[in-house]
C-alpha cells in the first residue's frame, strides 16, 4: 500500500476504511508524522511528498476535523492493529450463555454423574452452567442433604470450573452457579518466622570476661627487735 519506486500504488480502499494517499480530497490537511510528531497544516500535495519520500502511506484518521487530520504510517500494520482492538472489544463484550442443568432431590448416582458430564462439555465450551435441585412435597425438609448434593457435584468439577457463591433456594429450587476456569488461591500470609529451639542453640554464646578482683594486700612485716 505504500509509495514505492518511480510512483504510488493506488488500491482503493472499501467505504468503510479510511481514505489513503490520492483518495484524500481535502486541499490541505494537519499531518502527523511517522514519529507522531505534529507537522502543522500543510498543502495535500506536500503531505503527499512527504509519505511518498518515507516510503509510507498518507492515511486519513479524522476526516471531519477542519482541516482534516492526516498521518504518515504503513496503513497494512495499521489495519492490523484496528482490527487486534475490534477483536478484543468484541470478546470483551461477548455475553456468557448459562446453561441450566437439572436434577431431583431423588436423582440418582446414574444420572447425575451423566449431568455432570454434561456440565464439562458447557464448561469446556467456555458457558457457565447453573445446576438446580428440586424438591417436591416434604423434601423441603431435607434442604441440608440437597445442599450437600450440590456441594458433591461441584466438588467433582474443581479441576475445571469454579464456584460463584454457595447453594441458594429460589422457591422450590437450589441452585448453584459455576464459571469455567480455576481461580487460584490468593498465597496465605505467613507469619513472621519465630526463632526456634533450634536455632536458640546454634545461636553463638558470647562468653563473659570475668571480672578481675583485686587480691588482698598483705599485712606489713613485723620488725623484730
Amino acid at each position: 500500500m505504500a509509495f514505492r519506486g518511480r510512483g504510488p500504488r493506488f488500491i482503493a480502499p472499501p467505504p468503510d476504511t479510511h481514505k489513503i494517499n490520492r483518495f484524500i480530497r481535502a486541499p490541505q490537511v494537519r499531518l502527523i508524522g511517522p514519529d507522531g510528531s505534529q507537522i502543522g497544516i500543510v498543502p495535500l500535495e506536500d503531505a503527499l511528498r512527504r509519505a511518498q519520500e518515507a516510503e509510507l502511506d498518507l492515511v486519513e484518521i479524522a476526516p471531519t476535523a477542519q482541516p482534516p487530520v492526516c498521518r504518515i504510517l504503513n496503513y497494512g500494520k495499521f489495519k492490523y492493529q484496528e482490527h487486534k482492538k475490534e477483536a478484543e472489544a468484541r470478546r470483551k463484550q461477548a455475553v456468557t450463555t448459562i446453561k441450566e442443568l437439572r436434577l431431583g432431590y431423588r436423582t440418582d448416582s446414574g444420572d447425575t454423574k451423566r449431568q455432570i458430564e454434561r456440565a464439562r462439555e458447557f464448561l469446556g465450551a467456555g458457558d457457565r452452567v447453573k445446576f438446580s435441585l428440586r424438591f417436591r412435597g416434604r423434601e423441603m425438609t431435607y434442604q441440608d442433604l440437597g445442599r450437600q448434593k450440590l456441594m458433591a457435584i461441584c466438588e467433582a468439577l474443581k479441576d475445571i470450573a469454579s464456584i460463584e457463591g454457595t447453594p441458594k433456594m429460589e422457591g422450590r429450587m437450589m441452585g448453584v452457579l459455576l464459571a469455567p476456569g480455576v481461580k487460584k488461591p490468593k498465597p496465605p500470609v505467613r507469619p513472621a518466622a519465630k526463632e526456634s529451639a533450634k536455632d536458640k542453640e546454634a545461636a553463638p554464646v558470647k562468653e563473659s570476661t570475668p571480672a578481675v578482683t583485686a587480691a588482698p594486700e598483705a599485712p606489713p612485716a613485723s620488725s623484730s627487735s
